[in-house]
């Protein structure tokens, strides 16, 4: 008995099957990602290393060069790319299509652990990341004020919005484009520091010993217990400027033959009977503020975002791996919204860019042409068969695969893109085309005056190898399409 003996016998049992499926099928597609494009990670693994105040040359020659040796033997490996500037090197790994990622990038950080010792014991240590499509942003919205610098933005964008739009259902992390943070910038004076016998270095020093908050321990007593903190006492120029550098230079450096002839005139004045005091060396301290001048000001000054000629700074939202660009733009907007009541005075916060916008464009299009194409099947059917009943059953069997064909999408880890898709346009054309010769075969038996029933199982069955013929044929000609190298196969 073939499959289209049951359907026609048992027809509640068919009708139910394609309910079913369809009801599950519609659930599937809740489940499936909505993005642009397939998710595709390239093989493709960056090392990157900062060395602050060194030249390119000294990067390349100390960094760039030991990193590609160590790293050139790794399997897989088929282009290695690397830029040495002042200050940062960069080093780009891209492996085969066939190597797995994870298992390249541990390959990588083992080969660097060994070279670590090799490199400048300034340099910070080299960050190993692996190329991730999910890693751009699909979606910037601008910060803009008419009573607010950028600093100021920068620091309301990271105290109160940040983390509000990090909350989005699907959001994976929120950057700051243009941004720029507090900080205090020392600027030296190398004359003063060469007339005290000072360098950089112990300006340096006295930075990381006096600039910090180190636990004092506890108080512990029979009824209370107390945690002793002792507070930094730094925290905007005015204190700075009193930070103690060091005595060197000063008079505390007086010569040993000098403080000894000093100490002797005090002693012979006061043998001879005159009344004085014993004077000893003054030590005269350096401070910060003798030999620099500090401002609060922005870490990177010469960092820019504008847009339309105005000073701004843009939120940058990622995407989580398989979410919902379409979801993620719309809880977006709608914090915007709620967001937008609390801003300060003259602070406005709107779209900038938004990919999404591209997507759900292109699938309502990819929408609409499947739906005109089932309208068209429709009155191919009914021009050429007459029958209004031929032309309604081939229009109603194709969302019935498209809404099965989602059960096996949202299990296989799929998306719903703009290739997807463009696939399940194409197979509408073959759904229908076997759904076309079965009726047509059917029409044809009942027009010869045979029952229904009998018209139905014999017509079905009569063209049942050819249909099944047809769809062999049809994926045979598109499976060598999988084996095609690169990111087409």
């Amino acid at each position: 008995m073939m499959l289209s003996d049951v359907s026609v016998r048992r027809p509640v049992f068919a009708a139910v099957a394609a309910i079913v499926m369809c009801v599950i099928g519609f659930a599937a597609f809740f489940f499936l990602p909505v993005r642009e494009l397939p998710d595709v990670d390239p093989p493709v693994v960056s090392v990157s290393t900062n060395y602050a105040g060194a030249s390119a040359e000294v990067i390349e020659s100390r960094i760039t060069e030991p990193i590609e040796q160590q790293i050139a033997g790794i399997q897989g490996v088929e282009r290695i790319n690397s830029t040495s500037r002042d200050g940062r090197s960069n080093v780009n790994i891209e492996f085969s299509l066939d190597r797995n990622i994870d298992d390249a990038a541990n390959d990588v950080r083992d080969r660097i652990s060994r070279v670590l010792g090799r490199l400048p014991d300034q340099a910070d240590p080299p960050e190993v990341a692996k190329a991730d499509s999910d890693s751009q942003p699909i979606m910037i919205m601008f910060l803009r004020s008419t009573t607010m610098d950028r600093l100021e933005l920068t620091d309301y964008a990271r105290r109160y919005l940040v983390d509000r739009f990090a909350t989005v259902p699907g959001v994976a992390q929120v950057n700051i484009f243009g941004e720029q943070r507090y900080a205090m910038r020392i600027w030296l004076d190398a004359g003063a520091m060469a007339a005290r016998g000072l360098t950089v270095t112990d300006v340096e020093t006295a930075l990381n010993n006096q600039n910090v908050e180190l636990p004092a321990g506890a108080l512990e007593s029979a009824q209370k217990d107390y945690t002793v903190r002792v507070a930094r006492n730094y925290a905007d120029p005015a204190d700075f400027a009193q930070l103690p550098i060091g005595t060197r230079g000063s008079a505390s450096t007086a010569t040993g033959a000098q403080a000894s002839g000093t100490l002797g005139a005090a002693s012979a004045a006061m043998t001879n009977g005159v009344t004085g005091a014993l004077i000893g060396n003054a030590a005269y301290v350096t401070r910060l503020g003798d030999i620099a001048r500090i401002e609060e000001a922005p870490a990177e000054a010469r960092r820019l975002f504008r847009g339309n000629g105005i000073d701004q700074i843009g939120l940058a939202i990622t995407r989580q791996a398989q979410s919902n660009d379409l979801q993620i733009s719309e809880g977006a907007r709608k914090l915007m919204e709620e967001v937008a009541h609390s801003l300060p005075p003259g602070t406005t916060l709107e779209v900038g860019s938004d990919n999404s916008v591209f997507t759900s464009h292109a699938i309502d299009e990819v929408w609409i042409t499947i739906g005109i194409s089932m309208a068209l099947v429709a009155l191919v059917n009914f021009i050429f068969l007459g029958s209004l009943r031929a032309a309604i059953i081939p229009s109603v069997v194709a969302p019935i695969c498209l809404l099965a064909t989602f059960i096996v999408l949202a299990p296989l880890g799929f998306s719903l893109n703009l290739l997807t898709l463009l696939a399940l346009v194409l197979a509408i054309g073959l759904v229908v085309d076997d759904a076309i010769v079965v009726v047509e075969n059917i029409q044809r038996r009942l027009d010869h005056g045979e029952p229904p029933l009998v018209a139905a199982e014999r017509g079905a069955r009569q063209v049942f190898f050819a249909v099944v013929a047809t769809t062999v044929v049809l994926l045979s000609v598109f499976a060598p399409l999988l084996f095609l190298p690169g990111y087409v196969g």
